[in-house]
């Protein structure tokens, strides 16, 4: 009977010794685990660039996890690097520019709702009219900004790159000229200077587009001053049909127009408005092609844009 109770009691030491053994480790392990975590927790801070690789990797093992299960490489920065902006969120005046350009050249709203917020804020800041700086832009390219012609004109405002390349320096490099916002400004910059080079935004449209010591441009400052009217009449409200004729201004009235004050508001000398009605034969005309770009026409867009 005593060896039975001696065992019952060993196997109680036995049974007790594990337990607390296990405890031990246990507990030693935990607090192993919560010193390394605290370590490292110190080592990022310390180290930021430490982090960033940890942060690196884990992304690359989340995306291939991913990848697994779902087929798709995910890019969650995806959505910041897009030029989109909700039309919604525009104000009134600019939704209805944004809303008109995308239906007339067939692009999304959101895309072109970016790029005429940007015109508002870069024109006032430049004194140009937006809508003349959209004019440019939707007769140059049609709001493709991957555009390119002939001479290596590039982008939504079609500045040529290997001319302006320093431009875009502030912007990262020369790929930038393909980046909507990018292209834009280096654009708007371009055309300042052609309109104060020149005196006269007819003067500088034909600068912008190469033709600044040429007697014809191909049309192409009567479109460009054609779509700047369609477009100051959208902006103020009216309804503008794509295709109908819209009331045209005088190249003096064009001219003075385009030039705006700090807060982007069109300010005009000559006491025509844009609702006057114009003789036919004092107007420009402009066809509903692009003009197109003779030997000599390249030859100098290539020497001055």
């Amino acid at each position: 009977m005593s060896a039975s109770k001696n065992l019952i009691t060993n196997l109680r030491r036995l049974t007790t010794a594990v337990t607390q053994g296990f405890f031990e480790i246990t507990h030693n392990s935990f607090a192993l685990v919560g010193i390394a975590v605290l370590c490292t927790a110190i080592a990022m801070v310390a180290r930021p660039e430490l982090r960033q690789i940890g942060e690196i990797k884990l992304f690359g093992w989340l995306q291939e996890r991913q990848f697994e299960v779902t087929g798709l490489v995910s890019d969650l920065i995806a959505s910041d690097r897009a030029t989109a902006a909700d039309p919604q969120d525009l104000p009134k005046q600019q939704a209805a520019v944004a809303f008109w350009l995308s239906k007339k050249y067939r692009v999304a709203p959101e895309p072109v709702s970016a790029l005429v917020a940007e015109a508002y804020d870069i024109g006032s800041r430049a004194k140009l009219d937006p809508t003349l700086i959209l004019a440019v832009m939707a007769i140059e390219s049609g709001f493709n900004p991957f555009a390119q012609s002939p001479v290596g004109a590039q982008g939504l405002m079609q500045v040529m790159t290997r001319v302006h390349h320093d431009k875009y320096q502030s912007f990262g490099g020369k790929f930038a000229a393909f980046d909507p916002l990018a292209n834009l400004r280096v654009g708007v910059k371009v055309l300042q200077d052609c309109i104060r080079v020149a005196g006269s935004v007819e003067g500088g449209l034909k600068s912008y587009v190469g033709a600044a010591n040429i007697e014809e441009d191909g049309g192409y400052t009567a479109k460009v001053l054609l779509e700047h009217a369609k477009l100051q009449q959208v902006a103020a409200g009216r309804s503008v049909p794509f295709g109908s004729p819209v009331v045209a201004i005088t190249a003096r009235t064009a001219s003075s127009s385009a030039i705006t004050n700090g807060a982007g508001i069109s300010e005009s000398t000559d006491g025509i408005s844009n609702t006057d009605s114009i003789d036919s034969a004092e107007t420009p005309k402009a066809t509903e092609e692009m003009p197109k770009t003779t030997p000599d026409h390249a030859a100098t867009l290539a020497a001055l844009r």
